[in-house]
């Protein structure tokens, strides 16, 4: 039997809980004894956003694969009670443009979160791999929990300072534009990905409104993402922190993303003593599906390195 045709283990989803009121839901795919693997989203996007396929493959790299919907997300705790929970536009725009406002919760609530995961399902330490917000909640798991970090791959983000990993202009009323409804989500979602999504490997529209319609059944809130984007926009400058990771690191970029600027990867690398710095040309913000055994051969290579 071939490596792609290995039968992987899957587990059903479950809740856990990770402190301070949250619960996550989470699944695992493949052997518990492997090397554990964390993957996280970005924002907006639940654990479905992993596809499972691609999820399988990485267990048959030899890892202990574990997705989850991180809090106001899909199946996890949503935080409308919490104080100041209500993001409003005006926050936002003041947020834009660099002035001090007070996020409902921060990146590192979100880090804290993963961390709780991990000791929910009894995991010491794992190899981490984060795309987009996820890349940011990763860096600050590395920053803060150094000990709960084997290794670690960032993709499509940046470091918090506000010089680089930037958006587009143009990007900026579709990222604001309100969406209320099943519809208006699934419309608003194929607007964004046909800006942001990758010109060389590019999605069929088909697959991008199925993948929304899924996301929008598994619990969407206009104002859970607002507060995830809050926590994005409000986060602090990494960029000295991060010279103090010494895992193994690898920030995978698209030179065509137009949602974080390459200059966010290049800043990320730059930072992290050791850092390997991929550049893929023609790849936008988003996972495709002809680019996973790149992704896959990248996270082994980083988990090797930390042998």
């Amino acid at each position: 039997m071939t490596v792609e045709q290995t039968q992987v283990e899957e587990s059903a989803e479950q809740l856990a809980p990770v402190g301070r009121g949250v619960e996550l839901c989470y699944q695992t795919y493949g052997d518990p004894a492997d090397e554990p693997l964390l993957l996280v989203m970005g924002l907006g996007g639940p654990m479905t956003w992993w596809d499972p396929e691609f999820c399988r493959e990485l267990a048959r790299a030899g890892f202990y694969v574990i997705r989850f919907d991180n809090r106001d997300i899909g199946r996890s705790t949503k935080l409308d009670s919490i104080a100041n929970a209500r993001v409003t536009f005006p926050k936002l725009a003041k947020a834009f443009l660099g002035l001090r406002v007070t996020p409902p919760y921060t990146l590192t609530d979100m880090a804290d979160d993963a961390v709780g995961l991990l000791d929910h399902l009894g995991v010491g330490s794992a190899h981490l791999f984060g795309i987009s917000m996820g890349g940011m909640i990763v860096q600050t798991m590395a920053i803060t929990h150094p000990d709960r970090v084997r290794s670690l791959v960032s993709m499509m983000s940046t470091t918090g300072r506000r010089t680089v990993g930037f958006q587009h202009p143009s990007l900026i009323p579709t990222l604001l534009a309100r969406q209320v409804g099943r519809q208006a989500y699934v419309e608003g979602s194929v607007k964004i990905w046909r800006l942001i999504g990758s010109p060389g490997f590019p999605s069929t529209e088909a697959e991008v409104r199925k993948r929304a319609e899924d996301t929008y059944e598994r619990g969407i809130s206009g104002s859970a993402v607002a507060r995830q984007m809050l926590a994005v926009v409000s986060q602090p400058d990494r960029t000295t922190d991060l010279r103090r990771v010494t895992v193994p690191m690898t920030v995978v970029h698209g030179l065509a993303d137009k949602m974080v600027h390459v200059s966010g990867g290049r800043a990320t690398s730059m930072a992290v003593p050791g850092a390997e710095l991929l550049l893929i040309d023609g790849m936008g913000h988003d996972l495709p599906q002809a680019l996973w055994p790149t992704y896959v051969a990248a996270v082994r290579r980083t988990a090797d390195r930390a042998r």
